[in-house]
């Protein structure tokens, strides 16, 4: 372990507050395949280090990517413990949250690493067994068939101390068979390509919330609590839509004000779609009573007013971000927005009558159907949004991903979505801040969120050869990926959802 390491552990574990300090007969690596500051943002992450923690004779110890590796995954080191600093290798089960499919890379190297085989097939009795979960599991964890010895799809604070129990001393045999008929439960070696459903947990598990804040976070010394669960809404591209898990489920007022500790000084509203949260607005005043700034995810512009966004700028926020979503009421109508050119008009409105620094609103670009007509419309549009208040655009190149309406639509291009970027900036320049992420690395994860083990294999294939953009396109190259064939699990549609 290096000193610059070590002295990065200690001076975030000295400024830690709610840390879960445990020893236990049974202890299992957490492991977050992106750095700290992300791991401690993520509410998920932080969910499940508390369900393993509050387990009788059970504790778990966090592990992420070192800070350096998010650039490049080569200089990873061995992965140690922030609690006691063991390595990686040291546990006997591993238990990883991915949270997208641009982790699955990270997640692939912490694990050789530590000297241990990425391939399942290639792992023995000595080493961990390795588990895995998080939002991925919610549209396609295929492509992590082949390195994870099973696979917790969907909620899982109900489920995943079940199965670490189940892994507990078994042999290799009798714990696989015992895994795969445990609800949502996905064991590649038995199961295949068929998936379980996504697992709902109870709604006594709402609101989930984070017990560690650090000042070393993305979301700096924030206390993270869900709202509501799920979404009530239809949008054609979104994972979360109504239909799974059936739809939203609220967190109450009054419980959320119970839990939020009372020398909390930064409160973040998370989830799905916490603008719809019927009392969302008497809950923001009640924390900012309280001393509170208040930050809140998933801001939906139909439902931002007056009272809304007053109540935002008493918590604290100087930039009004929502969503326009398609650069034009066409590709709005596609995506089954609700928000129409009048709502982001008023948000405008609003930002100038509060004072507030600018209208960020974000959006996807490429499409299907989209042409240059729209992102015209788009250029026309934010122009006249402008003349009202300072506007900031954040695009993302679309990307179809399973369990969604839009499941198997092709992406634009690479060449397409960046002439259509450059032709946006063109329009807008000197008017509005235009940023984007890479197309290619969206491409990239297009791939893999329309594939399965094969494009998981390919991925470890570049890593192994360095981790650029070109890595992954001879890689995906080699398993017919991303020439619109895609892969034999692409090809003959056996991505299926299966009871098991």
């Amino acid at each position: 372990m290096s000193h610059a390491l070590q002295e990065r552990i200690r001076a975030r574990l000295a400024d830690e507050i709610g840390r879960l300090d445990k020893q236990a007969p049974f202890t299992i690596a957490l492991l977050y395949p992106s750095p700290y500051g992300a791991a401690m943002s993520s509410l998920g992450y932080q969910r499940i280090y508390r369900a393993f923690n509050e387990t009788p004779g059970l504790a778990c110890e966090r592990i992420v990517l070192d800070d350096e590796a998010e650039g490049d995954l080569a200089v990873q080191g061995r992965p140690i413990s922030y609690e006691t600093r063991r390595g990686l290798d040291e546990f006997p089960i591993i238990a990883a949250s991915i949270a997208y499919e641009g982790e699955i890379a990270g997640f692939l190297r912490m694990l050789e690493a530590a000297g241990i085989p990425a391939l399942r097939s290639e792992r023995t009795e000595r080493h961990p067994w390795v588990i895995a979960g998080g939002p991925l599991t919610f549209s396609n964890p295929l492509p992590l068939a082949p390195f994870v010895d099973a696979l917790v799809v969907g909620e899982a604070e109900e489920i995943v101390v079940d199965v670490v129990r189940t892994l507990e001393g078994s042999s290799r045999p009798a714990a696989l068979d015992a895994l795969a008929k445990i609800p949502h439960v996905f064991v590649p070696e038995i199961h295949g390509t068929m998936l379980p459903v996504v697992a709902k947990a109870s709604d006594a598990q709402i609101p989930a919330w984070a017990p560690i804040r650090t000042p070393h976070a993305v979301l700096s010394d924030m206390f993270l609590i869900e709202t509501e669960r799920g979404c009530s809404r239809r949008c054609t591209y979104c994972v979360m839509r109504r239909s799974t898990n059936g739809g939203m489920r609220l967190a109450p007022m009054e419980r959320i004000l119970e839990i939020v500790p009372e020398d909390a000084r930064r409160v973040g509203l998370v989830g799905a779609a916490v603008s719809d949260h019927p009392k969302i607005v008497p809950l923001i005043h009640a924390l900012v009573d309280r001393g509170c700034e208040v930050g809140l995810s998933s801001l939906r512009p139909d439902r931002l007013n007056d009272d809304f966004v007053g109540a935002l700028k008493r918590a604290g926020q100087g930039v009004l971000t929502t969503a326009m979503d398609g650069p034009s009421e066409k590709m709005r109508e596609l995506l089954e927005r609700k928000a129409k050119e009048k709502h982001l008009f008023r948000c405008a409105e609003l930002v100038r009558k509060h004072g507030m620094d600018r209208l960020k609103l974000y959006l996807m670009i490429g499409l299907p159907g989209e042409t240059d007509d729209d992102i015209d419309e788009c250029i026309k549009f934010t122009t006249e949004l402008t003349k009202i208040a300072p506007v900031a655009l954040g695009i993302a190149p679309f990307c179809a991903k399973r369990n969604t309406p839009l499941d198997g639509q092709p992406f634009a291009g690479i060449d397409v979505v960046e002439k259509r970027l450059e032709r946006l900036k063109r329009g807008l320049r000197g008017r509005a801040d235009v940023r984007s992420t890479s197309a290619k690395w969206a491409w990239v994860e297009y791939v893999l969120a329309q594939g399965g083990p094969d494009e998981g294999l390919a991925v470890l294939e570049a890593m192994r050869n360095g981790g650029n953009f070109a890595a992954y396109k001879r890689a995906f190259a080699a398993v017919g990926a991303g020439n619109g064939k895609g892969s034999s699990v692409s090809r003959k549609r056996s991505l299926a959802i299966a009871q098991i």
